[in-house]
């Protein structure tokens, strides 16, 4: 039996159903970590196929060819290094398990697979996979690995079943998402399993973005007293080898190299998150590059911040649509943002468009008063601008309307709402000023002028967003009460805002619900994301 061991973890940035991809992708890793002396590289949850595989899992082709790489792989090990991937694996033909695999000696030595299967929120993996049974512990060259698989650390049955069954070294491999909040409790988690079974846990996450979700890496482990005895970096993809030793008590311990970290804050996570998120949705699926359409305002100025800072100033382009109502402030804003961001700003007046659209629709419109509609002719004009010179040039269109105005409608459908991706989908208004301030400390890129006027649509003479919304601190007080928190009407009330306001914020909530199921996809970074963490019906007669 050794009494030593140098393990590997990998926080790896894969792609959903890039097989062969990612296949080639665990290679060089685990290439990379024989050279280092490794016994064993540790790969995240689901590394083969990428996570989450959604609906693909269902294809009995996908199901095929994700088996037979696992197969592929094993005669790597025969240097001398083993693998423990993540995996999907097939037993009886229709029984799919979201799974790890250990592969050593050039073969597949072990299978196991996750017994807690998540099914809340942005999850739905009973949809997909079959539940596994408490899991046995796996025996490497005489050491005792109890393997845990994402949520099967959120609990404590499988960690505590894994002690009983003579575990010696707590393994678990994740793909756990981003969320503002989440790093913490995911560290409290892991400490918790750690108290409960005196085990050492080496935790390997996933690194990257996958449509709404984002991967932070972060990868760690913690001793059997719970004390971070090794960290891998957030942000980045990682691969660190580290050296395990049976102490004098004849358990397993690794060799600290753990420097005091400071924790990054909140808004520079939520800042990689987005910045992240678009970068990945961008290079993964091909695009060329994202066009914005600025307008002298915070949110498409901090939104071509990102986009610049993720993609760099070759794959952005900056397009101002002035109309009658567009201020020569706003022109002076835009130019100066662009300026500092390094990105030529182009100009298309939409007047003429819209005098045509006037002419055309006098006759329809005849009698009537201007009012919103005409208003959204002109956020339209400008969405169908944007999506030509997206076909001519390639580049996607970044919309950048952000969670409070999704959340009760303030937006214009195939208007500022045509797009293919939006970094502020799930960050309201008070945190856009928020992050232009920190985005503005690392190197100023937003003109001051833009984060303290008062924000507008300027569709109409002299608007503000407050002509027709509360003032944005109170409101997404109101929105995190109503959205996240799921509080009812009464409740919000009860803490102090007033009943007209509070009434009118969650009707206008109902009411948009239409619109959201047809906006483009964004980084979820918070608890509750619109999309798939709050299906809530169109249809829908229930009073909050």
């Amino acid at each position: 039996m050794s009494k030593k061991l140098n393990i590997a973890t990998a926080q790896l940035n894969f792609i959903v159903g890039d097989l062969e991809g990612n296949k080639q992708k665990i290679i060089a890793a685990h290439k990379k970590a024989h050279s280092k002396g490794a016994d064993i590289i540790i790969f995240s949850e689901m590394a083969i196929t990428g996570y989450p595989p959604e609906d693909l899992v269902l294809r009995k082709g996908f199901q095929d060819k994700a088996t037979d790489i696992v197969r592929e792989l094993a005669p790597y090990t025969k240097n001398g290094t083993a693998m423990l991937v993540g995996c999907l694996w097939r037993e009886c033909d229709d029984h799919i398990f979201n799974a790890a695999t250990l592969l050593d000696n050039g073969k597949i030595e072990h299978i196991t697979s996750k017994y807690d299967l998540p099914n809340y929120g942005v999850f739905d993996e009973k949809r997909v996979f079959r539940a596994a049974p408490l899991p046995e512990p796996l025996s490497f060259r005489g050491i005792n690995l109890g393997i845990l698989i994402c949520e099967d650390l959120w609990g404590f049955e499988v960690s505590k079943h894994l002690k009983k069954q003579g575990a010696e070294i707590l393994v678990s491999i994740n793909a756990s998402p981003f969320e503002a909040k989440k790093h913490n409790t995911r560290m409290e988690t892991a400490k918790k399993n750690v108290l409960q079974t005196s085990l050492p846990l080496i935790y390997v996450n996933q690194y990257g973005g996958q449509d709404e979700l984002v991967f932070e890496g972060g990868s760690f482990i913690l001793d059997k007293e719970a004390k971070v005895s090794f960290r891998q970096p957030r942000w980045k993809e990682s691969l660190e080898t580290t050296q395990w030793f049976k102490n004098s008590d004849g358990l397993w311990q690794c060799k600290s190299n753990a420097d005091e970290v400071i924790e990054s804050d909140r808004l520079q996570n939520i800042y990689e998150a987005i910045k992240l998120g678009l970068k990945d949705y961008i290079e993964k699926n091909g695009f060329f590059g994202v066009i914005i359409g600025m307008s002298g305002g915070i949110d498409s100025a901090i939104s071509a911040a990102v986009a610049v800072d993720a993609l760099g100033k070759s794959k952005v382009r900056l397009v101002m649509m002035p109309s009658q109502y567009t201020s020569d402030e706003s022109l002076a804003d835009a130019a100066e943002c662009s300026k500092l961001l390094g990105v030529k700003l182009e100009s298309i007046n939409i007047e003429k468009a819209v005098r045509a659209f006037d002419e055309m629709l006098a006759d329809s419109f005849e009698g009537l008063p201007p009012d919103v509609t005409e208003e959204n002719l002109q956020s339209r004009i400008r969405g169908n601008i944007l999506m030509a010179l997206s076909n001519k040039f390639g580049h996607m269109v970044l919309t950048t309307g952000n969670k409070s105005e999704m959340a009760v409608g303030y937006a214009t459908l195939y208007g500022d709402m045509c797009g293919g991706y939006n970094v502020l989908k799930d960050i309201y208004k008070t945190d856009v000023f928020a992050l232009a301030k920190w985005r503005n400390k690392h190197g100023a890129v937003i003109p001051e002028n833009i984060i303290t006027k008062p924000p507008t649509a300027e569709l109409r003479p002299n608007q503000k967003d407050e002509d027709s919304l509360p003032p944005y601190n109170v409101l997404d007080d109101i929105l995190v009460r109503l959205i996240e928190e799921r509080h009812s009407i009464k409740q919000i009330i009860e803490h102090g805002h007033p009943e007209n306001v509070v009434k009118k914020v969650a009707g206008l909530v109902k009411l948009a619900e239409y619109k959201r199921r047809q906006a483009p996809p964004g980084p979820k970074i918070s608890m509750l994301a619109f999309g798939k963490d709050r299906r809530y019906p169109i249809t829908n007669k229930y009073s909050f």
